[in-house]
């Protein structure tokens, strides 16, 4: 496979804390990989620098083999890196449908184009991703009046519209209904099979991305602990440690 994201000694410090400390990754073109650890062990700071909402302080960040340590998180955005959130980002004030359709200007339609009745593609697109998602019953729903759940499916759906080439999803079962997860792993699989999408994962429910991921990334204390096949990160002693110690 093709390296799609490599990150090399990645450090970002708030004051005298470290919260990356030269965290080096690489995320092959066409995998799903997982980034696990305890809370406060640098995940979100980690994917808020690779997607361009902090700066880093040292290190390097290459996409598709260019450095984007230094771009817009819009430039990053269009260059096909797509990420959700812990907590969903959509406009509880506008249906489902219309949350999708201005999500869709971040990469694929000039914004005034999208609410057009002429644009069948983009509708079409909408439906099938809704579907996708499972809400496809929801669309015409204001985004506010559905389940915490529904709203990170939601957004998961609103991701895929932009067609990313890799997507960074921060703890995407994180409130959906047990009875959902299942579904919700199977179709993360198929977007990466079906439409060779690269996904970067952050999970705190083991048994998903034990299931979902193909490689996986543990971090602790800002630093990187261990990385491996799923199997051996999870019986790799100081991986139980570092949960244990955070318990």
């Amino acid at each position: 496979m093709t390296s799609l994201l490599e990150l090399t000694d990645v450090t970002k410090t708030y004051g005298g804390v470290v919260a990356n400390d030269a965290i080096s990754l690489n995320v092959q073109q066409g995998s799903i990989v997982g980034l696990i650890g305890p809370n406060g062990s640098g995940k979100t700071t980690l994917f808020n620098a690779i997607t361009g909402t902090i700066p880093i302080d040292s290190g390097s960040i290459r996409f598709k083999g260019q450095e984007i340590s230094h771009c817009l998180t819009g430039d990053i955005a269009r260059s096909g890196i797509i990420r959700t959130f812990q907590q969903p980002r959509i406009y509880k004030a506008m249906s489902a449908r219309d949350n999708m359709l201005l999500s869709a200007s971040v990469r694929t339609e000039p914004f005034a184009h999208l609410f057009g009745r002429s644009n069948r593609e983009a509708h079409d697109r909408m439906g099938e991703l809704l579907d996708f998602v499972g809400l496809a019953d929801k669309q015409d729903e204001l985004a506010g009046d559905l389940s915490f759940g529904q709203q990170k499916l939601l957004e998961l759906a609103m991701a895929l519209i932009n067609d990313p080439e890799m997507l960074l999803l921060d703890e995407p079962t994180a409130g959906i209904n047990p009875g959902l997860v299942g579904g919700l792993i199977d179709r993360l699989k198929t977007a990466n099979k079906m439409r060779g999408l690269t996904l970067l994962v952050i999970e705190h429910n083991m048994p998903v991305i034990m299931d979902l991921a193909e490689h996986i990334y543990c971090l602790a204390h800002g630093r990187l602990l261990a990385h491996g096949a799923p199997d051996n990160v999870r019986q790799d002693a100081r991986v139980l440690d570092a949960y244990l110690g955070a318990a």
